[in-house]
This record gives C-alpha cells, sequence and structure tokens, in this order.
C-alpha cells in the first residue's frame, strides 16, 4: 500500500508539472465503414469523425493526410525519389512508371458538418478542409467525410501484391487528421518519411470477401462471426449475400490504425502472462517453422520491455506478414516474413519495442526520429543480448562504428534535422537508427546505468499516451540523476560537433604519477578512466563535467570508483594525479566500457609498451583550479 500511495504522489507531482508547462493535446474519433472490392483494388469509405479541441487556440480550418496519393507519377515522393542521391531502392523509379490501375488515389467526394457541407482543397497527399465558423477552443467539430480510395501497388509500406505476395497491406489507407500541437499544424507532405497522428479511439468496420484473413490494430468484435481461428468455438462465419464478411475492430488511445488481408494468412496465437494476446499472421506453409519458434521469442520480447521500460498497455498485438521490410503502428506491426529465423527475431523485435517509442511514446518522428528508431534500436540490442544470453558488454557497438564514419565524414547533419529534408537517406539512416541509439546509450554513461533505466520507467510513465518532445525527456532525466544535462542535448542533437579525447602522457613523480588528458574534440564530456596495474588490479576514476553540476554515483562499472575534480569544458587539458609510481602501470584507458561516442579511439589508451616519454605541455589545466 505504501508503495502504491507514493507512486500516486509521484504521478501526481509529475501532472502538475505537466499542467504548470501548459502542455495540452487534441483528441479524435473515427468511426469508420469501408466496402471493400478486392477485384478493382479499391474501397469506399464513410467517416465519422469527432474532433476535440483541446488547444487554446480558434481554428478556422482543419488538415488531413491522403498517403496514397503519393504513389502517383509526379508526385512529391517520386520526384524525391529520382532526384535524391541514393533513393530508397524499394522506390527508386518505381512511382514514375505506374500506370493508372496500379497509382494509389484517395479522391474526396464530400466533407459535411451535420447538414452543411464543407469546401475543400486537395492538393497531393494534403486536403485543406475550410470550416463554416471557427472551432472554438474547447468545442468538438463533427465531420462526415466520403471518399473514394484505390491502393497501389506496394512500393513503400503501404499497397497490394508485394514481393511476398501478400494481398493487402493496409498502411496509411484512410484520410488521417494531421496533428495540432503547440507549435501549430503539421502538414508535411508525405514523401516516403515518418508519421504523427492525434490520440483518440477508432472504430472501423470493414467489409470483405469472405476468403480473406484479417490482422491488425484494436480489438476484434465479433470473433465468432468470423472463423479462421479468432473464435473460442467454431461457428458458421456470418457472409452477406455479396460473398463479403464484415470484421469490426476498436481501438482505445491510440494515433493511427492499420491492417492488413490475405486468402492464406495462417492465423496463430500465444499469451503473455498477464493474458495479452500476441497474433501471428503469415502465410505459406514453407514459414511455419519459423514463425513457430519465432513465437516464444516475440514472449520473452515483451515481457522484457514490460518488467524494464513499462506495461505494454493494450490487450493484443499481432505481427503480420506485410512483405516490406518492417514498420510499427499502434498493437501490430507488418514484416518481411522469408529469410533466416535471427532475422526473424530481429525484426519482430525492433518492430514490437517500437510500441513503447512511437506506439505508446507518440514523439513527432519527423521531427525527432532519432526518440523514435533510435531509443528502440538501443532497446532492440538490449533484448536481444538478454533473448541469446550473449552478455556483450556493449551491444551496440556496430551503431557506435557506423557513427563515428559518418561524423569523421563530409556528409553528416545534425539529428535536429527533419526527417524529410536529409541530404542523403544513408545520413538520415544512421542518424536516426544509430546517432539515436548512441545517445541513449552515451546518456546511461554520463549519468549513470541504473539512473537511466529508472529514469526510462518515469519517462514511459508520464509521456505514454502523449506527445513529448526531447525538452521533456531532459527533463525526466535531470531530475532522476540531479544533472544539468542541456549541454548534452544541445551538442549531441543540434550539432555535428564531435568527441575526442586522448591520453597525452604519463608523468612519474616518485611514487606518484601524473596523467595528462587532452580534449580533442568541440563536445566536452565526463570521462571513466581506468588504470590497471601491473598485479592486474583495475582503479577507476571518475572525472565529471562542470557544467553538469553533480557526477553519477552508481555505473555498470559499479561504486568503486573515484570522483575527482570537475573539468570546465574550455580548457583543453586535465591532469590528475593517481598513487601509483609509473613503473607499476600497466595500463591507462579512458571508457573501457566503449560508452563514449570518440571518434578516434587510438588516443584513447596508454600502456608502459607504448610510453614514449612525452613530455608534459606547459599549457595546461592544474586540476586544483
Amino acid at each position: 500500500m505504501r508503495v502504491l500511495i507514493t507512486s500516486i504522489l509521484l504521478m501526481s507531482f509529475y501532472l502538475q508539472v505537466l499542467s504548470q508547462d501548459g502542455y495540452w493535446q487534441q483528441n479524435i474519433k473515427y468511426d469508420m465503414s469501408i466496402d471493400f472490392d478486392h477485384k478493382s483494388h479499391q474501397f469506399d469509405i464513410r467517416q465519422e469523425i469527432t474532433y476535440l479541441n483541446n488547444s487554446p487556440d480558434d481554428l478556422s480550418k482543419v488538415y488531413m493526410h491522403l498517403f496514397y496519393n503519393a504513389f502517383q507519377p509526379g508526385s512529391m515522393m517520386d520526384v524525391r525519389s529520382r532526384s535524391i542521391a541514393d533513393p530508397d531502392s524499394r522506390v527508386m523509379d518505381r512511382i514514375y512508371h505506374l500506370d493508372k490501375d496500379d497509382i494509389g488515389f484517395q479522391k474526396i467526394i464530400s466533407v459535411n458538418n451535420g447538414p452543411s457541407g464543407l469546401s475543400f482543397h486537395q492538393e497531393g497527399t494534403i486536403l485543406e478542409i475550410f470550416l463554416d465558423e471557427p472551432l472554438k477552443s474547447g468545442k468538438k467539430l463533427n465531420l462526415s467525410i466520403d471518399c473514394k480510395s484505390q491502393i497501389p501497388i506496394q512500393i513503400r509500406r503501404t499497397g497490394r501484391y508485394n514481393k511476398e505476395d501478400v494481398a493487402y497491406s493496409m498502411t496509411q489507407w484512410y484520410p488521417k487528421m494531421c496533428e495540432y500541437d503547440l507549435e501549430g499544424w503539421h502538414t508535411n507532405p508525405y514523401i516516403g518519411r515518418e508519421f504523427y497522428g492525434v490520440w483518440g479511439d477508432f472504430n472501423v468496420v470493414i467489409n470483405i470477401d469472405s476468403s480473406f484473413v484479417l490482422g491488425g490494430t484494436g480489438i476484434l468484435q465479433n470473433p465468432n462471426e468470423i472463423g479462421h481461428g479468432y473464435q473460442n468455438q467454431k461457428k458458421n462465419k456470418r457472409v452477406n449475400a455479396t460473398g463479403k464478411l464484415k470484421w469490426h475492430f476498436k481501438a482505445e488511445n491510440v494515433h493511427d490504425f492499420a491492417w492488413a488481408a490475405d486468402p492464406f494468412f495462417i492465423h496463430e496465437q500465444t499469451f503473455l502472462d498477464n493474458g495479452t494476446i500476441i497474433h501471428f499472421l503469415h502465410k505459406n506453409d514453407s514459414l511455419n517453422e519459423n514463425w513457430k519458434s519465432l513465437q516464444p521469442y516475440a514472449v520473452k520480447c515483451f515481457e522484457y520491455m514490460n518488467e524494464n521500460y513499462g506495461e505494454y498497455p493494450y490487450k493484443q498485438y499481432s505481427i503480420i506478414q506485410g512483405g516490406d521490410g518492417g514498420m510499427e503502428y499502434p498493437m501490430c506491426t507488418l514484416i518481411t516474413a522469408e529469410g533466416s529465423l535471427r532475422g526473424l527475431i530481429s525484426v519482430t523485435v525492433h518492430e514490437s519495442i517500437h510500441s513503447w517509442f512511437q506506439g505508446i511514446l507518440g514523439t513527432n518522428e519527423s521531427k525527432y526520429e532519432w526518440m523514435d528508431e533510435g531509443f528502440c534500436t538501443y532497446a532492440q540490442y538490449e533484448v536481444l543480448n538478454y533473448l541469446y544470453e550473449k552478455n556483450i558488454l556493449n551491444p551496440l557497438y556496430r551503431q557506435y562504428k557506423s557513427y563515428a564514419n559518418v561524423a569523421k565524414s563530409n556528409y553528416e547533419e545534425p539529428l535536429s534535422t527533419h526527417a524529410d529534408f536529409y541530404n542523403l537517406n544513408y545520413v538520415y539512416g544512421v542518424n536516426a537508427y544509430n546517432k539515436g541509439s548512441v545517445f541513449l546509450h552515451q546518456l546511461g554513461y554520463i549519468i549513470g546505468s541504473e539512473v537511466l533505466k529508472t529514469g526510462m520507467k518515469k519517462y514511459f510513465e508520464i509521456w505514454k499516451f502523449k506527445h513529448p518532445k526531447p525538452s521533456d525527456f531532459k527533463k525526466i532525466m535531470e531530475k532522476e540523476s540531479g544533472m544539468e544535462l542541456d549541454w548534452y542535448f544541445e551538442q549531441f542533437t543540434e550539432t555535428t560537433n564531435t568527441i575526442d579525447y586522448s591520453i597525452v602522457g604519463v608523468k612519474s613523480s616518485g611514487e606518484k604519477s601524473t596523467i595528462l588528458i587532452q580534449k580533442n574534440g568541440r563536445i566536452p564530456m565526463p570521462l571513466d578512466i581506468c588504470l590497471v596495474t601491473k598485479d592486474s588490479n583495475a582503479y577507476w576514476y571518475n572525472i565529471p563535467l562542470r557544467i553538469m553540476r553533480g557526477s553519477k554515483k552508481k555505473d555498470m562499472i559499479g561504486d568503486a570508483f573515484k570522483t575527482i575534480t570537475d573539468w570546465p569544458w574550455v580548457y583543453n587539458y586535465y591532469e590528475f594525479e593517481v598513487d601509483f609510481s609509473i613503473e607499476e602501470i600497466k595500463k591507462i584507458q579512458i571508457d573501457p566500457s566503449t560508452r563514449l561516442a570518440d571518434i578516434d579511439l587510438e588516443n584513447n589508451v596508454w600502456s608502459i609498451n607504448n610510453n614514449k616519454g612525452l613530455t608534459i605541455p606547459e599549457i595546461i589545466f592544474k586540476s586544483k583550479l
């Protein structure tokens, strides 16, 4: 009871903080009815939308995404793919060569507010709806929208009959309200990157030929009418006179809705101990062995994330063969199904972890893709390390190496670059996945690995079902660690500055030695220094930055390290004294844990074997200062 009361008080404090910051977010409810024609690859959709304006602003118009319109020759996605230096190999010029039967489109037929028809303007992938009168703060808007859509040949994520011959991957498939937040409207056209949506509820009815098996976001409301293994007891499928079956899904407190359909989907399911159902849908009997083997790994992944990051809040999750890499959606993922078991496990782990990072912590992944893909990649390799019982010291070694290669090139751009505006797809990928994961892993180096773990759980509890920004994450980590972290967020996410420290030399002073370290890069960092004596004993020293206004107390290296005088970052040199003669020292190394993203590791180690009698420069900062 005491723990419960403490948790309630803590949550109350954080909610007060959020309220003090003036946080708000919009809310939406979609009631959608879809009449699906699999012969023409088209469907009619009727939307009844209730949109609640929680902002302090009056809105004279609203905007919606029409993603399918990107899959037409001459679209922004098409032109971007044909003009960028390193186009996505899945896109290239494929959109440009689509004919009228293979393109995607969403044609808005009508928009009504009650009995009143509203004027609208459709341009590319954005629909602009003009309101008869402003939507006042705190008021609701009711919209009725009729739309005719054609599903494109799958080029990227969404579409029909992909390379694995899955019939329909239904993602970015409906007119979706653009997000309006503290920064205003986010009406970015769809040119192939990430997504941002309004939190709300979905009530979706899909009328489709009875031969198809479906899976996706939401809880199936009529399993006993469906068959296909979704019901507990066998009953006759309720097929109407047109040969169609009605699939009825509901999803609460999500910001998107995705589904997939194929006549040959094999449907299986397993359970977590807490009752959460994990559905598996794939086709082709030859995949059964891998997909059977995948199931316990998926369960262990969810259990690990529940324990270490926060409880998955929904009653189900669906892992679906989608045929185009992997892409996350609320309560489901669509992934490629073929290939090795290890590859299947890896992509499943990554995409399911997105249920935490972006699915529940709904960052604007177009602006802060590193908080989405990067945090997910960090947790992915932590989970894989756990699943395979590898106990690797730094499971993100390849991510560090990839980041360092770009950081030393002429192509790097800051993490704050909008996802659509990267000059190279390659740099976007390295930044979003690799530098983003390095950012989080290195944060644990700064504040301590245990503090990072508790901070991540606090971040989840405070910001779930919301739209956190970097500053929101920073505040939580500052409170958990007791440190100031502005400098780290600013330098590592908003610049292309790099980290590079070196051990310049060691000078003997009788039974003691003086170690001199140089800051070569522009980003300052606290340092862990490990000194190994010739009798193989290790001694640890931590040099905090003065700008941090604190230091870590415990870490993966333990708590036996000695915290010494802090380092004002403007000084390029730092020296400190150790109680060992130079003859007793075997090796001195900066960060043996390899969590520091130092772009030149060659100068991080000093050993008696490479001691060249380096002299200590006169331009040094005395540690007593």
